[in-house]
C-alpha cells in the first residue's frame, strides 16, 4: 500500500509516520495537494490551524475532494478531520465539503481538551478487535456535521457530545489521535489499512 501523508505545514509528523510505516509498502509525505492524492491511502494530519490548512489545500481542494469522492482511501486525523467540513469557526478558508457542516468550538469552560477520552457507541468494523474505547485528543474545536448518521463514534468533554469520528464510504475522521492513543490507535490505523487493502 503506497500511504501518503498530505503535509500543510503543521508541525511534527514524526509519530504519525512511526505508526504508519509498518503497515505501507511506501510511505511519503508531500506538501502539493494534487500530488498527495496519486497514492493508495490519503493521510490528512491533525496539528495546526484550519485556515493556515486550507489555504495550503486550496490549489488542489476540487481534485483531493474529487478524489475522495470517486473512492480514494482517506484517514482524516483531528484537524484532518476538521477539513473534510465546509467551514470553520476557527478561521476563513474553505475546507473539503466531503460532509455538510462546520466546526465550532468546543461549549466547556476547559479549552483546549487535551488528554484522554472515552469513545462511545462505535458503530463501524474498522473499530472492531482495537480496543479503542479510550483515546487521546488535544483540541479546542469540533465537528458538527448536519448528517449525524454519518457519525460512526461519539464523545463527550464537559457537557459537550460531539463526534469522535465519522464515515463517508472510505472516508474516516477522527477528532482523536490515534498515533498517540497507545496500542490500540495504532490498532485502529492498522484496521484502516487493512480495511483499504481490501
Amino acid at each position: 500500500m503506497r500511504v501518503t501523508i498530505f503535509d500543510y505545514g503543521a508541525g511534527n509528523l514524526h509519530s504519525l509516520a512511526k505508526a504508519l510505516r509498518p503497515v505501507s509498502s511506501e510511505l511519503r509525505v508531500e506538501e502539493d495537494p494534487t500530488q498527495a492524492i496519486e497514492t493508495d491511502v490519503l493521510v490528512l494530519p491533525g496539528v495546526g490551524a484550519f485556515s493556515a490548512a486550507a489555504q495550503r489545500l486550496h490549489t488542489g481542494r476540487a481534485a483531493m475532494r474529487d478524489a475522495l469522492l470517486a473512492g480514494l482511501p482517506c484517514l482524516a486525523i483531528c484537524l484532518g478531520m476538521q477539513l473534510l467540513m465546509e467551514e470553520s469557526e476557527e478561521g476563513k478558508g474553505e475546507g473539503l465539503s466531503i460532509l455538510a457542516g462546520r466546526v465550532e468550538k468546543l461549549n466547556a469552560e476547559r479549552v483546549p481538551q487535551i488528554g484522554w477520552n472515552e469513545i462511545s457507541g462505535s458503530s463501524d468494523p474498522v473499530f472492531d478487535n482495537t480496543g479503542l474505547d479510550v483515546a487521546y485528543f488535544a483540541n479546542s474545536f469540533v465537528c458538527r456535521p448536519l448528517d449525524e448518521s454519518r457519525v460512526i463514534a461519539w464523545s463527550t468533554h464537559e457537557n459537550d457530545r460531539f463526534p469522535a469520528a465519522v464515515r463517508l464510504n472510505n472516508v474516516i475522521g477522527v477528532q482523536f489521535h490515534p498515533e498517540k492513543s497507545s496500542t490500540s490507535g495504532v490498532a485502529f490505523i492498522r484496521s484502516f489499512i487493512g480495511q483499504a487493502r481490501r
